[in-house]
């Protein structure tokens, strides 16, 4: 009988199938070196060795044997909210880079909220703002946009009365209130029914011709990435009941990291630097050294960040100077392998609107928190407490170090 060998590589999709996971935790496995990858032909795509595979496959189905960098890619629970592919996120079934091509950050807060019956957004739905709030407003003038945004949101609740509504069109009547007071504290402006990517225009760039849509873009790109840190952060304050006033709080705090939204200000540090000079020895040099190129390279992105492709595209036919659009990108790529991120993305944009660095991550913060939002509401429904179990590695009992 003739034997059938095994192949030495497989397909994203073989290689997902092989592991019973989606193709996003396949990538996340690769950026944490758990399985080897390499391109084929001159595309994007990549094949992926089997041996790692199984072999990943097998310490996944022995107990205790799983590695910890393993285990913070393995799915932790359900969700109807949003995924992450190889071809960027998914909203509820719809592809970002495909909404993003029309859609506001409030038609995209409403789908990921699911509301199908009253519009959320409707004009009559403003936040309520107390004395103290509006003292708060004015006395934080000059805070930085966050901190402002987490000291408004500290007393909203208990100024709502309909901050616990349970109903399905109450929690998302919320959630635009949420969202229109979060817009409001970051900006620095009154609470206003308008579009918010009119809003972002009008206090940021109302000179700029193209920042409106730039603006509107980038805030439907961001809206949500499934489960990372503050949405995480976001969901587990959900879970023990508080309004979604208080799980944005969560989400805010978690955003304000340098290893999370802290990657959008190094990155804007950064286009700056090579706004001028010579592009190619400053990357070499920063290669050479061993230093992290900011807003390059993704932990599920191994190919390349859909969403940086939209938005550059976005601001090359905006105009944006091809040095940041286009060389950069492929002088780091040519000298790392790494691809441009949303945060390189993001930094570009702020520099084309001639906003300084912390813009960037005061528009992620407005984008995001659509995404907490849905995720603090599909929380709520639940009705469970996120409550994980901790692998103890410490001394055994009787045995602690003296």
């Amino acid at each position: 009988m003739k034997t059938v060998s095994s192949p030495a590589f497989l397909t994203a999709r073989e290689a997902a199938a092989e592991l019973s996971v989606s193709p996003a935790t396949l990538y996340a496995y690769v950026s944490r070196g758990l399985v080897r990858s390499e391109p084929v032909g001159d595309g994007r795509a990549r094949r992926y060795r089997a041996d790692d595979i199984r072999a990943l496959r097998a310490r996944r189905r022995s107990s205790g044997a799983v590695q910890p960098s393993a285990e913070a890619a393995i799915p932790v629970l359900d969700t109807t909210v949003a995924t992450i592919t190889e071809a960027g996120p998914i909203y509820r079934g719809v592809p970002v880079v495909a909404l993003a091509e029309a859609a506001t950050v409030e038609q995209a807060a409403t789908l990921l909220w699911d509301a199908r019956r009253a519009d959320p957004f409707d004009a009559t739905n403003m936040p309520v703002l107390d004395d103290a709030m509006r003292a708060i407003f004015a006395a934080a003038n000059e805070a930085k946009p966050l901190p402002r945004a987490i000291a408004v949101l500290a007393l909203a609740t208990d100024a709502d009365p309909r901050a616990h509504n349970r109903s399905a069109e109450g929690r998302a009547a919320t959630g635009a209130r949420v969202m229109r007071l979060v817009t409001a504290a970051i900006l620095g402006t009154a609470p206003s029914p308008l579009p918010i990517h009119r809003q972002v225009a009008s206090a940021w760039a109302k000179d700029h011709p193209a920042a409106e849509d730039l603006l509107r873009r980038a805030l439907v790109l961001l809206a949500d990435h499934e489960l990372n840190a503050s949405t995480w952060t976001a969901r587990c304050a959900a879970s023990t009941g508080v309004s979604l006033y208080d799980a944005v709080i969560a989400g805010l705090a978690a955003l304000k990291g340098p290893r999370h939204g802290g990657a959008g200000p190094l990155a804007a540090r950064m286009v700056a630097e090579l706004g001028d000079g010579d592009v190619a020895a400053s990357i070499a040099d920063r290669v050479a050294l061993g230093e992290q190129i900011p807003g390059f390279g993704h932990t599920v992105y191994v190919d390349g960040d859909p969403r940086a492709d939209v938005l550059l595209r976005a601001l090359s036919a905006a105009g944006a100077h091809p040095r940041l659009v286009v060389h950069v990108p492929r002088l780091v790529t040519e000298a790392t392998g790494l691809y441009p991120n949303i945060d390189y993305a993001l930094a570009v944009l702020m520099r084309t609107l001639g906003l300084p660095v912390g813009h960037e991550m005061a528009l992620f913060a407005i984008a995001r928190t659509s995404g907490w939002i849905a995720h603090a509401i599909e929380q709520l429904q639940s009705g469970i407490l996120i409550r994980p179990r901790a692998r103890y590695v410490g001394p055994e009992a009787g045995r602690a170090a003296g």
